[in-house]
């Protein structure tokens, strides 16, 4: 199972949102890009970039910041936050980025997903933010009536090559995934699931990995690595290095979910 760090971007910094709320967010860096690094010595095989800017506003503010961390790095990236129309998605891919993460678009926009899908095949991942099973959208401010399952399945059927479920009210908590939402999602869905939001210790990571057969391919994981919970080398260790590891550069967000 992949073990994927998160890099949340806030006007150039890295931070953690408690909850999705802005309001109550940690700089955990000033330098997002001395933090890849960190994450890649480390052992991290893939990167999970985020810009919270580009979600609250739908404008790429971080984009300068991202492509220089995609540069340095030699292992993929996946990006999301205010990708809601083709020229953002093919501006990121262009770029280096690995794979362009949609989110408020599903909801919005759903032919515009199914368009990317088509013609940029195991390029898109589709998030999927939800509260009390609700689908969240544009940066968690809002909140639709669209049971995450069912957009689920709506993504699976138009092609997304992952779905990257979050539980909002554990993101940040340091209170554990929510395992029972995980497997009634990975019931309703064929496709790969990463899992973020919540995960605080190496049990959790090994809650996660016994899902894998279930069809959780990863986790995603922030504050607990920023405030050392977890140590990313152990947490690989127990759970493997990830799927990315052997996957040549070419192939990135191809055959590696397939």
């Amino acid at each position: 199972m992949d073990v994927i760090p998160a890099i949340d971007l806030l006007e150039g910094r890295c931070v953690r949102l408690y909850q999705g709320d802005y309001s109550r967010s940690q700089v955990f860096d000033d330098d997002p890009l001395a933090v890849a690094h960190q994450w890649v010595e480390q052992g991290a095989t893939r990167l999970h970039l985020v810009d919270l800017d580009g979600a609250r506003t739908g404008q790429p503010v971080n984009l300068n910041t991202i492509a220089a961390i995609v540069q340095a790095v030699d292992i993929p990236v996946q990006v999301g936050g205010g990708v809601r129309d083709h020229q953002r998605a093919e501006d990121l891919l262009a770029r280096g980025v690995a794979q362009v993460i949609l989110g408020t678009v599903a909801i919005e926009q759903p032919h515009l997903v199914t368009q990317l899908c088509q013609e940029l095949p195991g390029k898109i991942l589709v998030g999927i933010d939800a509260r009390d099973g609700r689908v969240a959208t544009r940066g968690w401010l809002n909140t639709s009536e669209v049971p995450a399952i069912e957009l689920a399945q709506q993504v699976a059927r138009q092609g997304a090559a992952a779905i990257i479920y979050t539980d909002i009210q554990r993101d940040g908590t340091l209170e554990g995934p929510n395992l029972e939402a995980l497997r009634e999602l990975t019931t309703a869905v064929s496709v790969p699931v990463i899992a973020s939001g919540g995960v605080s210790s190496i049990t959790d990571l090994l809650s996660l990995l016994a899902l894998e057969p279930q069809g959780v391919s990863g986790v995603i994981v922030g504050r607990a690595l920023y405030t050392g919970d977890i140590s990313l080398t152990e947490a690989l260790q127990a759970v493997g290095p990830g799927r990315w590891q052997d996957v040549p550069p070419a192939d990135f967000g191809s055959s590696a979910f397939a």
